[in-house]
């Protein structure tokens, strides 16, 4: 039976093993198709039947990791830090490639507008620039780009060709004329012109233009851009000199500004009518001024309103006598006022007026605590104004540095409230810095800086080093709590320093942060006094002084406006986020426009370009919805100021039509100059045409 049993079973069929998948020696006799069907089938065993069961399901091989992964695997959390960085490094060089791109893009649509009268959009791009040179080329565009030459007319019907104009209509724009010497933008433009003389094969634009080749002409600018100063100047070419003083013969023509909007002057009356005791000096000097002034047609004055006088003494002690009986006076003129809210020192800087420090109290807790003041990298303090680093320190006899202004002003809106609601005081100019203008001091004479030094950072009292630290250690590195250390001294030049030079540390990660943190410093100050302002002042035109730092700007750096609080290399604009604050706060902003410090030799080689900065701030200003004044930094201009002054009030080439809303004119009141017949002639003259009832004769 046992037997039976054993022979049946070896009977049987067994059964055969299933192949497993790494055999591969069976399959490679068989049919692809069959080895496919057999893989098929066995994914369908691999995989469970019950998916709710608890049966183990058998594991896929895993693959082998292969380059970051292999390389994460290999060298742990090193190689991943070492990618990031090198990433973020890589979106750092591809925002200053785009700044610097849109950077040019700007000052070529600015230049287009300015010198080539093209009416570019406010937005344009390159397509726009494009059209524009195929139109002045006199190429047909079409709405969708097309773009071809006319048609040529036939021989028997084109006309003889008229006689060449006269010399005096190839201007396009008005400038000066031709026996005045050469002005900066000439200068500028037949630099550029020999330039891409010089570089013919590369620049010349015919009929196979092409974006291509315009993407090329960009390039090609850039180069010439920074050898555009350091070749030989072609200033005695013929050529430049020539077109030039053609174009300013027709200037006397066209200056017509009769019939234009009116733009209201100020004078400025010196500070030396009030004493130390805050007592007006000569009543009738003062008469007798208002009414040469009033001769003129001046719309108002300004008067400064000085914190070291009216609260001089004592904290929290003010005596506005002196001012009252001022008021007063002018009344009897009709004549309107702006008042400066001055909170700096005035003649420290070889102004020539009257010296007024700051309060004698504050003098004093300033000798028991010297960095209540701004102080450089060698620890000179600067009495000039208070740093912004008390801003929020009890140090003023248990106020802060906000804090004494806003009872300047709301003492100033106590005493003088019925000249508020009669509507006397037309606007009050909050001083937010050095000179009374929003800015650093870090240009002080006294210090022994002279025109074109860089200027020095003025960082260093405790309580800057305090936020600076408070700064680096939210940003992560608290080794940043520094200032540069290769900025130079006062008279440096930018290639004399590590920090300013051509690809220097002012562009990398330590330079930006210092550079962002000073600024905002600058911003934050101004932000916190013009908000108590609007408070104490509520319902009144409130104006901000936006200075004019124009040397080393052709320079990559723009080193002068570091080091005085504006952060703007080329490949950044840095007044577009102080004019959103003090949009915010519906201020007018008053530029200082330039006056010659220096000779034009002197300024060619400090690189200045006061045309430009002009250009930026303006255009800055009224894209950011600002109302913009300007004011004269010379106390006698001269007649050439007079009509670069007029071209700022009133641009006629301007499409959106901006103006001046006033403009401020630094008045002295020395009987010489009042006597003088060409002086009074010419300010008469220029302040008609501010009001536009007169033509441009200044030059005649």
């Amino acid at each position: 039976m046992n037997m039976k049993q054993d022979l049946d079973h070896q009977q049987q069929p067994q059964p055969q093993p299933q192949p497993q998948p790494g055999d591969h020696d069976s399959d490679q006799d068989l049919p692809i198709q069959s080895r496919l069907r057999r893989g098929l089938d066995q994914q369908q065993q691999l995989q469970p039947a019950d998916h709710g069961s608890d049966q183990d399901v058998p594991l896929q091989p895993q693959r082998r990791p292969r380059g970051f992964a292999a390389a994460v695997a290999a060298g742990g959390g090193s190689a991943v830090a070492k990618g990031r960085k090198e990433r973020e490094k890589e979106k750092e060089r591809t925002k200053l490639r785009e700044r610097h791109r849109r950077a040019i893009t700007s000052r070529m649509l600015a230049g287009l507008r300015q010198y080539g009268n093209f009416l570019l959009p406010a937005r344009a791009d390159m397509n726009d620039v494009l059209a524009a040179l195929a139109r002045e080329a006199g190429w047909i565009v079409e709405p969708d780009g097309t773009t071809y030459r006319p048609s040529p007319a036939p021989a028997s019907s084109i006309p003889a060709a008229p006689p060449p104009p006269p010399p005096t209509q190839l201007a396009p724009f008005p400038i000066r004329s031709s026996d005045s010497p050469l002005s900066a933008t000439s200068l500028k433009n037949c630099s550029i012109k020999a330039s891409l003389d010089s570089q013919a094969a590369l620049l010349r634009i015919d009929e196979s233009l092409s974006p291509t080749s315009f993407d090329s002409i960009v390039v090609a600018e850039r180069d010439i851009k920074s050898e555009k100063y350091a070749n030989a100047s072609p200033i005695n070419s013929p050529d430049c000199v020539g077109h030039d003083q053609l174009m300013r013969e027709s200037a006397d023509h066209k200056a017509n500004y009769a019939g234009t909007s009116y733009v209201p002057v100020y004078a400025v009356l010196t500070s030396d009518i009030i004493n130390s005791y805050c007592q007006l000096v000569n009543p009738e000097a003062v008469r007798q001024e208002l009414r040469h002034l009033k001769s003129l047609s001046i719309d108002g004055v300004v008067v400064g309103c000085w914190w070291g006088i009216v609260e001089g003494w004592s904290p929290c002690k003010y005596n506005w006598s002196g001012y009252r009986e001022l008021f007063t006076i002018l009344r009897e003129f009709e004549l309107k006022l702006q008042v400066v809210m001055a909170f700096h020192e005035n003649g420290g800087n070889g102004s020539g007026d009257m010296p007024i420090s700051l309060p004698k109290w504050v003098l004093e807790i300033g000798k028991d605590n010297q960095d209540i003041f701004f102080t450089d990298r060698e620890g000179r303090r600067n009495t000039e104004c208070l740093s912004w680093g008390i801003d929020k320190e009890r140090v003023l006899k248990g106020r802060t540095g906000i804090e004494v202004c806003y009872d300047f002003m709301r003492s100033f809106r106590t005493e003088f409230g019925d000249l508020f609601e009669e509507g006397f005081i037309s606007a009050i100019e909050i001083g937010l810095g050095a000179s009374g203008e929003l800015k650093y001091p870090s240009f002080p004479e006294r210090m022994g800086w002279r025109y074109p030094g860089i200027g020095e950072f003025q960082c260093y009292d405790k309580y800057m080093q305090k936020n600076l630290r408070l700064a680096a250690q939210a940003r992560g590195h608290l080794f940043w709590a520094r200032g540069p250390d290769n900025a130079g001294h006062y008279n440096s030049r930018p290639d004399e320093t590590g920090f300013f030079c051509d690809k220097g540390d002012y562009d990398s990660y330590y330079g930006r942060f210092f550079l962002h943190w000073y600024a905002q410093t600058l911003i934050d100050h101004a932000d916190q006094i013009l908000s108590l302002t609007n408070l104490a002042l509520e319902g009144t035109e409130i104006i901000a002084k936006i200075p004019a730092i124009y040397w080393w700007y052709r320079t990559a750096s723009h080193a002068a406006e570091l080091t005085a609080g504006f952060h703007n290399p080329t490949n950044q604009d840095g007044y577009a986020s102080i004019f959103n604050m003090l949009k915010k706060h519906s201020v007018t902003i008053k530029f200082m426009c330039c006056g010659p410090q220096a000779s034009m030799q002197e300024n060619e080689e400090a690189l200045a370009d006061a045309e430009a900065l002009s250009w930026q701030v303006l255009n800055t200003a009224w894209e950011s919805g600002l109302r913009v004044a300007a004011q004269s930094t010379l106390p006698c201009p001269v007649r050439e100021t007079y009509t670069k002054i007029l071209e700022i009030a009133k641009p006629r080439n301007d499409p959106d039509r901006h103006l001046l809303s006033f403009f401020t004119y630094q008045q002295q009141l020395s009987p010489i100059i009042i006597q003088r017949e060409m002086f009074h002639s010419d300010l008469d003259n220029f302040i008609k045409c501010m009001h536009g009832e007169a033509s441009n004769d200044v030059q005649g």
